[in-house]
């Protein structure tokens, strides 16, 4: 009797295992090694077209799928990921490594993007670095030489349901703009958790050109941060003009509405750690600050609004200006 439950024990035990094997393999990620398309994580082989390869095989699977990027680096030029006759429901790319521009920043900087997504929706990158090796162009445009324009380090256009986790993003050439051109798509639905900025220019920016646009900001939510001296940590800029060379010199008519800060910490390089510059047609609605301390020299910063609207709540500081 004894034998017999264990052997009905066993079968019992086995027949688990199976399904629950099987409900692991069915459920699992379909996985595409970016090495087994050519990829060199040695710095120095162009890694584009292995990139490219992984994606196409992700794209066209039906499954959800998963594009890995083992440990090393690995030099990609300027590349585009399109999503438009994508089957695979969903597309997550872990980087374990780090994916670097060209030495020469004329190659990068002649693209408008390095990294761009076109109509893609339900892909997430998790983990690893882009160095976009931006500090050569600094150079040049600092002394006014002939220099290109540069490129937006990773661009998603037209696409939805997109998540970042954990990447890092080094020396990029440049960071994008709304109102660029007058007819645009709009930017919603975005939320930024958990995020450190230390020694940069800007925190939470929003920008445009003064010029008439189509386009719009909305629902965009910046929670949970910390600010390491930085310039602006918080800015909303409806006047943008980098070295104030071919302004516009018009009205932004890009609409900015419902956007939240809450729970961000820590020092600006600047008094006005808090800067809120917006449309005079379309004054900035919907601004909420909520639990904010921001500092400079240890001492109290400062805020300054134009045209916008809007409530704190919990302790602000510096003292709001909406």
């Amino acid at each position: 009797m004894a034998l017999l439950m264990f052997r009905l024990h066993s079968l019992l035990l086995f027949i688990f295992l199976v399904i629950s094997l099987d409900m692991n393999i069915s459920s699992a990620k379909r996985s595409y090694n970016v090495l087994t398309y050519g990829a060199r994580p040695d710095g120095k082989t162009d890694s584009t077209q292995a990139f490219q390869d992984a994606w196409a095989a992700a794209c066209g699977s039906t499954d959800s799928t998963m594009i890995y990027v083992p440990k090393g680096r690995y030099l990609l030029g300027a590349v585009a990921f399109t999503g438009g006759e994508c089957k695979s429901p969903g597309i997550t790319i872990r980087i374990d490594g780090t994916l670097i521009a060209p030495d020469d920043y004329r190659i990068l900087g002649r693209a408008q993007n390095w990294l761009s997504f076109e109509r893609v929706s339900g892909v997430s990158i998790v983990g690893g670095a882009l160095d976009a090796k931006g500090s050569p162009l600094w150079d040049c445009k600092a002394t006014g030489s002939n220099c290109p324009a540069g490129a937006t380090t990773l661009s998603f256009v037209n696409s939805n349901n997109i998540r970042i986790d954990g990447l890092l993003s080094l020396n990029s050439q440049i960071i994008g703009s709304l109102a660029k051109t007058t007819e645009e798509p709009g930017v919603q639905n975005v939320t930024v958790k958990s995020t450190i900025f230390s020694g940069t220019t800007n925190g939470f920016r929003i920008k445009s050109w003064a010029r008439q646009s189509t386009g719009f900001v909305r629902a965009i939510r910046f929670i949970g941060a910390t600010m390491i001296n930085v310039r602006n940590p918080i800015i909303i800029d409806q006047n943008y003009c980098p070295h104030d060379l071919n302004c516009p010199n018009q009205v932004s008519g890009v609409q900015i509405s419902d956007v939240i800060y809450q729970s961000i910490r820590g020092t600006s390089a600047t008094p006005v750690a808090i800067n809120f510059d917006c449309s005079l047609k379309y004054p900035c609605t919907g601004i909420r600050l909520q639990d904010v301390n921001l500092t400079y020299s240890n001492k109290q910063a400062r805020s300054t609004c134009t045209n916008a609207i809007g409530k704190t709540s919990g302790q602000v500081q510096p003292d709001n200006c909406l």
